[in-house]
């Protein structure tokens, strides 16, 4: 089965969009699992508010504006990775604890993994509704992303702040994860950012090159 990207206008219903299914399915079963599992209930639910709402404006607006199934894939990657995260807080993560001990570092770098993600998985659908609802041009569809992760990522520290110290203040140690570095948020900003930077050339390399293959092939036909 091959993917359907943002540069193809192709877009198949989710009555008939096996792949979109199975993401729903899967993604249903493991967020229940991480609700059934969490020792922290009031943590993951603070984590999942945002995971929530996304999840409900993607459901209103699938009929107005559906996103190809490559940014669909990395959507359910990156909110996969989230919840597996707000099940036991991102600081005392498993798989954070193991590439700590593994790699020998001084934090559980989790959270780093999960702010990464946020651009690296997150740049390309902002590009897939860029040229495609809003029909801006290409170079938007490539800088916009980048600019609004980082945007994105300073507004999400600064609601981590609100939250931490003035709405929750009894869940702000589990909620923020700084783990005593005072430079975390810039940290996370950064890693969001690099992300967004990484994602953004390698699509770009990608599609040069098959735009290369596509007219040597083409001057080779004819």
């Amino acid at each position: 089965m091959i993917l359907t990207t943002a540069n193809n206008p192709t877009r198949i219903p989710f009555s008939r969009n096996k792949l979109l299914q199975f993401y729903t399915a899967i993604f249903v079963i493991a967020w229940m699992y991480t609700l059934i599992g969490t020792s922290d209930i009031a943590n993951w639910f603070l984590e999942n508010t945002l995971v929530i709402i996304f999840i409900g404006v993607l459901m209103l607006t699938f009929k107005k504006f559906q996103f190809c199934d490559l940014t669909y894939t990395f959507i359910f990657i990156y909110l996969s990775l989230h919840i597996y995260g707000a099940m036991y807080t991102y600081a005392e993560n498993p798989f954070g604890y193991w590439l700590k001990d593994y790699f020998h570092f001084q934090r559980n770098h989790y959270d780093r993994i999960v702010h990464f993600s946020f651009g690296f998985m997150l740049a390309y659908p902002m590009r897939d509704f860029f040229i495609n609802k809003m029909q801006f041009p290409n170079w938007v569809g490539w800088l916009l992303p980048i600019e609004i992760t980082l945007s994105f990522s300073c507004l999400y520290e600064l609601v981590e702040w609100a939250v931490a110290d003035v709405l929750f203040p009894e869940q702000g140690v589990a909620y923020l994860g700084t783990q005593g570095d005072v430079w975390d948020a810039q940290k996370d900003m950064f890693m969001a950012f690099s992300g967004a930077v990484l994602i953004t050339l390698l699509v770009m390399t990608i599609r040069k090159i098959a735009i290369k293959i596509t007219k040597g092939t083409s001057s080779h036909t004819s």
